[in-house]
């Protein structure tokens, strides 16, 4: 059965930078210290499919859930991921069998509802199944959903998918609060720079979504023997010409710096 718990070992990227400059006094180490609670007791009401052991007694006279215990962790202040220095957002992946059915099955429903509340954008790579997010933006009407590579990868352009994810990435931009990495190009080409098989898709997701909603990446790693950084710069700057100056000057970086409010 899914839990809170392997949601977020499985499913839950997170990535923050932490000042680490110049002196460090008692105030700022604790300000950045990671807060871990190593045991604590959990239990749900007695049910037909839970049982308590006969003879046993609960610590507690009522059920202490998961759901309490978050709410006395918020109080404490434990789930301010946003205002740790450097923290922006979180990255989630839903691209294997274990985690694509949390998209579903409520798993997760915590978590959109908690990065909601929190104002923290959350990135999510769920390629080939970008439409099951669909509901959860309409339901977080609040939340800040990104979605990475256009919904795509290398795999689908073998298996001739780029088409069918591409239709579901702009689907859903009718949501105002889903934008798009338009990153990856080299990647899903079958071709050499400039890439020229990607820009019917390219053209795509950027008509859905417009110059403040789509967002340059590189993806380099993925695809490192494919194009120099400068090149995948040059694709966009230089090469896509439905793009117009003030377009680059969104997509390149100043609408992710907008979306993330980063100052």
């Amino acid at each position: 059965m899914p839990t809170r718990r392997s949601f977020v070992i499985g499913g839950l990227g997170v990535g923050a930078v932490l000042a680490t400059q110049g002196a460090h006094n008692a105030a700022g180490q604790a300000d950045r210290r990671l807060i871990v609670d190593a045991q604590v007791h959990l239990w749900k009401a007695e049910s037909p499919d839970w049982k308590w052991v006969p003879g046993l007694q609960p610590q507690l006279p009522e059920p202490f859930t998961i759901e309490r215990l978050v709410l006395m962790m918020d109080e404490a202040g434990l789930p301010k991921w946003k205002e740790q220095q450097g923290m922006l957002g979180v990255r989630v992946t839903f691209n294997n069998a274990q985690t694509i059915p949390w998209l579903t099955d409520g798993t997760a429903n915590w978590f959109w509802a908690a990065a909601e509340k929190a104002g923290l954008p959350v990135m999510c790579f769920a390629p080939g199944r970008v439409a099951l997010l669909g509901p959860i933006a309409e339901q977080h009407p609040q939340l800040t959903l990104i979605l990475d590579h256009m919904g795509l990868t290398a795999a689908m352009v073998k298996d001739n998918k780029v088409e069918e994810a591409i239709g579901q990435t702009v689907a859903l931009a009718k949501y105002p609060n889903v934008s798009v990495k338009v990153s990856a190009s080299p990647g899903i080409s079958r071709e050499p720079y400039p890439f020229r098989d990607v820009t019917v898709h390219l053209k795509r997701v950027f008509d859905a979504y417009g110059p403040q909603r789509s967002y340059w990446g590189t993806d380099l790693t993925n695809s490192y023997a494919k194009a120099s950084y400068r090149q995948r710069i040059s694709h966009f700057t230089e090469e896509l010409s439905f793009l117009s100056e003030s377009d680059k000057d969104w997509v390149m970086g100043r609408a992710i710096v907008q979306r993330l409010n980063w100052t």
